[in-house]
């Protein structure tokens, strides 16, 4: 059951509300871009690509300029924001393929779910295939509606998705980022009485670049890749907008906490404008590296009434700790053992949570082989400023002070030896071996 008890107060050691209009917990929306850089939005320096709704939320929400994605790549950054670990404990570390969650896996839906929400899930999983331990009904989702292998998300016109574990044959010439996105509206609607939690995880702008159109940049002087990256950025802009034009319509939107954000960063080609657009800002590298730009994502939260309107905060956080947040959100127990911390009182205003380490991996994944490659594990580390990259197990560690150099354009390690043996400290014990991998290969269930 719910708590309907005014938890925010103790949460937030600021502020005394009520839950809004219903004297319910928040319905929460989490939006999750797919490979949309950190400096994709107007809100966040982007100059080419309009991006007016997400715009809009920042001026009514509050603008993080230092959140970071579970992962560089999509599986496991995405196993990280469902799971609360970070990704040296979570349970999916690389882009493997059909690596499923275990049974004994908990996600925030789960916990939500326990809480009294209504779960449901569009877009991309990711996390499980078709009939496997990992698919979105066995881990806390009432309903899931989309991709559920990420190479079958590589279309925007399949000949099928998910409607939970039964095939749904999509119409000639459908494009699955609208089909998709009008089934999170039919959501809202059908759910508007009681408190929902909805995990809209779409496509945009995950390539392949093939939007139906290239509205509104169809005119300009740009390649063709230009305009339909340029298009499908726009394109989730706009949903973003249709969707919160709902929650008024609905009287949900002060009742409603919502979240945008993306899975990681951008990715690098010419082809898309990854240059032209600066699309991870002025970043260091790009999805697939723990350099900032892999890793350092676009976060806005907006909550009428509750969250200050037009604020931004640098405060670090990172996927891990999306779960204890929606659940402090909710009035859930937030489970034991989690990496992640709550940022609640972060949103609202209050007494910054206390933590030493955020901490990151990359796993590359050899087709080859089908075998995690541990000999080329990299991992990334951030204690306060700064900022700690080792590329492989056996090189040296690189240093960077992101306050004075947010482009990691020099390493100081030499200069530091004592916070390098802090973080070597902390390297020995912050990760677990990994479990497992049944790959099998890269082809999903049809």
């Amino acid at each position: 059951m719910i708590d309907r008890r005014n938890f925010l107060t103790a949460a937030a050691g600021v502020l005394t509300a009520s839950y809004g209009s219903t004297g319910r917990p928040p319905n929460i929306v989490f939006i999750l871009g797919d490979d949309l850089g950190y400096g994709d939005l107007g809100c966040y320096g982007q100059e080419k690509i309009l991006t007016p709704n997400l715009d809009r939320l920042a001026g009514e929400g509050l603008r993080f300029t230092q959140c970071y994605a579970g992962g560089p790549v999509c599986a496991p950054s995405r196993s990280v924001l469902m799971s609360g670990l970070h990704g040296g404990h979570a349970p999916i570390r690389a882009n493997a393929g059909t690596q499923p969650l275990s049974a004994e896996d908990t996600t925030v839906a789960e916990v939500l779910k326990k809480s009294g929400y209504t779960t449901a899930g569009f877009g991309k999983w990711g996390l499980g295939d078709a009939r496997s331990s990992g698919i979105p009904g066995r881990h806390g989702f009432d309903e899931f509606f989309g991709y559920l292998h990420q190479v079958h998300a590589h279309s925007y016109y399949p000949d099928f998705l998910w409607d939970n574990t039964e095939r749904y044959e999509m119409p000639k010439g459908a494009y699955s980022a609208d089909v998709i996105f009008e089934r999170s509206l039919e959501f809202v609607r059908k759910n508007r009485a009681k408190p929902f939690f909805l995990y809209q995880c779409g496509t945009l702008p995950h390539a392949r670049f093939e939007p139906p159109d290239t509205k509104p940049y169809q005119d300009r002087p740009w390649t063709q890749g230009q305009k339909a990256y340029a298009s499908m950025v726009t394109r989730l802009d706009a949903q973003v907008g249709r969707l919160r034009a709902l929650l008024r319509e609905l009287s949900l939107d002060a009742d409603t906490l919502l979240f945008f954000t993306s899975d990681n960063g951008a990715h690098s080609g010419e082809d898309k404008g990854f240059e032209f657009f600066r699309s991870n800002g002025t970043l260091r590298g790009e999805k697939g590296q723990l350099f900032e730009g892999g890793l350092r994502v676009p976060m806005i939260a907006c909550w009428k009434g509750h969250i200050r309107a037009g604020t931004n905060s640098d405060v670090p956080w990172s996927f891990c700790d999306v779960l204890p947040t929606l659940a402090q959100a909710a009035g859930a127990k937030i489970p034991e053992g989690l990496d992640g911390l709550s940022m609640m009182s972060a949103l609202l205003g209050g007494k910054l949570p206390q933590r030493r380490f955020l901490y990151w991996e990359n796993n590359a994944w050899i087709a080859k082989t089908k075998q995690l490659d541990e000999v080329r594990l990299g991992q990334a580390v951030r204690l306060g400023d700064w900022k700690a990259i080792r590329k492989q197990p056996g090189t040296q560690l690189e240093l960077y002070h992101l306050a004075r150099d947010p482009g990691e354009t020099t390493d100081v390690a030499s200069a530091h030896p004592e916070v390098i043996g802090q973080i070597e400290g902390y390297l020995r014990t912050a990760r677990s071996t990994p479990r497992p991998h049944n790959l099998g290969d890269m082809q999903y269930l049809r």
